[in-house]
């Protein structure tokens, strides 16, 4: 136990030797740190001290989550943080969310003058073609002499393989924004609202947007639910009574033309591709929105006297309007695969919000900061509240996040099955099981693909793919499938698991996937009978993906990921007193060794002048990652 006060006081020395020594150095591993150019036995010794105060940091995180936890007013600190506003941006959205669904807006409080993006695990699109999947070869590779099929995009299929890249993609589901009516003549924009102010509560996941126009104010109240893909508006103003202001609701059409659809989803004029459907009951509606063979659906509920109806017959725009005896206008929209029965309120969504965020703030480890009196610690502070804030909307849903999360799309909104680990890891950190839970069974469920993968190109066992979507197919190209680095990331989640729950249910849930994958990744190393050791590669793109796959041989991150990854496979065995495969044994303990150059390691073995060299420096920093895989790396800093 550490008393709060004392943490604080190691806390500012931490912070006092980070400022000394963390400058714009390239960091440099060697094999034997005392062999380091310049490295006196004083220089080693601050290196070692520099990495211990980051672990005695690294260890204060703990003490936040165990009983020191009644010390911190954690509410305080996290609303201490609180987004305030006064203008929109076109990039960076102010979003609510469930980690399955997520609802950018702009400054007011809706996606009234920036099309912001409504984003959701489920919803994806196919354009239609007039070929098929089965039409797509891929490419053959020499391979250690035979070839393998890879897939890759075929010069000879560029039409299949171009929509096996870009399909399915992720979709915008809606816009939702103010209607002004004939305010302003119809021609509202934001730089006529005045005194703009808009708060996002982090610990309640609320958003309050207030703003006056032509001397009346409008307050909107933004939230959406922990359970369903719903968000809760409320609109108050004498505006609603008197001028008419209300809610329109659009649909777009989704191509799969852009890689990166940013900041904006979605194309709003292509509006005869695509069919809007509605059906009205009593204070509500369900659209219907179809694109080619996709089909969703957007419930619309309202409370009070409102009337929804379509603007043109050509357009997919609806008008909410409340009546005028109302100065308030409350509604919710849920969107969904298909019709659903929703009796949820506004207030009901708001209220299992504030429960939801509330347990989700006062749950698990905590970090607390002596913010006050260092501004260091108070960015540091500002920072990690954010991004729990950011990743509990746009990273914790059925699939692992994709890059740019649910503000926009990157990739076609596929995400990478090796930066699952940067994705869901922290969660495992933080003690929040639940939301890591949400994610974690993409390896059980893409086991199935795996096998195929790896059983077309000739290899035991189970290859994971790369850049993917929900079906767990890995779309084409060179790097995607010629990365390896992310087969051994289920033997690191296991490992994790384990140590926090060590029993059966954890050895039983990670069995099938850790043989299927310690089985390629002993199938895939291959015997040089020359050195009488295994190789990895080529071809094949290293962490850095910034080498020549042909040249690349037995990089250093990978021989260490995958010792440790074979490793934690064979203890998996042991702890159920199974047998270990001879053949996991075998390339563990036959590995080529990391590669070297003047003693230093280098991204992979015969890689040429690599620390002379800018592009191969200035990349995916690959080798720093094995420290910690092997304990014989230390790190030096050369300036």
């Amino acid at each position: 136990m550490v008393d709060p006060a004392d943490g604080n006081d190691q806390l500012k020395m931490i912070n006092r030797e980070i400022s000394l020594h963390h400058g714009g150095c390239r960091h440099k591993l060697y094999k034997d740190e005392r062999t380091a150019p310049g490295m006196n036995e004083s220089r080693s010794q601050r290196v070692t001290i520099q990495l211990k105060m980051w672990a005695r940091a690294l260890c204060l995180l703990s003490f936040a989550s165990l009983g020191v936890e009644s010390k911190i007013n954690r509410k305080s600190i996290v609303q201490q943080y609180n987004l305030k506003l006064n203008q929109s941006n076109p990039y960076s959205p102010v979003q609510v969310g469930n980690g399955n669904f997520a609802f950018g807006v702009d400054i007011t409080g809706l996606q009234t003058f920036l099309p912001h993006n409504t984003l959701s695990s489920w919803g994806w699109h196919n354009s239609t073609t007039n070929q098929t999947p089965a039409d797509y070869t891929g490419v053959d590779w020499w391979t250690h002499g035979r070839l393998v099929n890879y897939a890759q995009p075929n010069p000879e299929e560029k039409d299949i393989s171009q929509w096996m890249i870009a399909n399915p993609h992720r979709i915008n589901l809606g816009r939702v924004g103010l209607w002004f009516g004939g305010i302003a003549g119809g021609n509202v924009t934001e730089e006529l609202l005045n005194g703009r102010e808009q708060v996002l509560d982090l610990w309640e996941g609320i958003i309050s947007s207030t703003f006056f126009i032509h001397g009346s104010e409008v307050r909107v109240t933004t939230v959406a639910s922990p359970e369903t893909d719903t968000v809760a508006v409320e609109i108050s103003s004498s505006l609603v009574r008197t001028a008419g202001l209300g809610v329109f609701f659009d649909f777009p059409y989704a191509t799969g033309k852009n890689k990166f659809d940013a900041p904006f989803v979605g194309l709003f004029n292509a509006t005869s591709n695509h069919t809007t459907t509605d059906e009205y009951r009593n204070r509500g509606a369900t659209i219907t929105h179809t694109l080619d063979a996709t089909t969703y659906v957007a419930d619309i509920a309202w409370e009070g006297y409102a009337r929804l109806s379509r603007l043109h017959s050509d357009e997919h725009k609806y008008i909410l309007a409340a009546s005028q005896n109302s100065e308030q206008l409350s509604f919710t929209v849920t969107y969904a695969p298909r019709a659903v029965n929703m009796s949820c309120t506004p207030e009901t969504v708001k209220q299992k919000a504030q429960t939801w965020w509330a347990a989700y703030w006062s749950t698990g480890a905590f970090l607390s900061l002596p913010s006050a009196s260092n501004s260091s610690a108070d960015e540091l502070q500002r920072r990690t509240v954010l991004s729990q804030y950011l990743l509990a909307v746009n990273g914790a849903g059925k699939d692992p996040a994709q890059e740019s999360g649910l503000v926009n799309n990157g990739w076609y909104g596929k995400f990478h099955m090796e930066m699952v680990f940067w994705h869901l890891a922290h969660w495992m950190f933080w003690d929040k099981w639940d939301l890591y839970d949400r994610s974690i069974g993409v390896y059980k469920r893409f086991l199935p693909s795996s096998f195929d993968r790896a059983e077309k190109q000739g290899y035991e066992g189970a290859r994971i793919g790369k850049m993917s979507d929900p079906s767990g197919r890995s779309a084409p190209g060179e790097i995607n499938s010629l990365l390896i680095w992310q087969q051994p990331h289920p033997m690191y989640f296991a490992e994790m698991e384990y140590r926090s729950f060590p029993n059966a249910k954890t050895l039983e849930k990670w069995d099938d996937i850790l043989i299927g994958v310690a089985d390629f990744m002993a199938s895939y190393a291959f015997w040089n009978s020359t050195t009488n050791r295994y190789d990895l590669g080529p071809p094949m793109y290293p962490v850095s993906e910034n080498t020549k796959p042909n040249d690349t041989i037995n990089p250093t991150f990978e021989l260490a990921y995958w010792r440790f990854g074979l490793d934690v496979a064979s203890k998996w065995q042991v702890r159920q007193n199974k047998s270990v495969p001879e053949s996991w044994i075998h390339v563990h303990d036959n590995l080529a060794p990391f590669p070297t150059e003047e003693d230093a390691y280098v991204t992979y073995e015969g890689i040429p002048d690599m620390w002379t060299t800018p592009e191969y420096t200035e990349d995916h920093p690959g080798i720093l990652g094995i420290y910690g895989k092997d304990s014989h790396t230390r790190t030096a800093c050369e300036t």
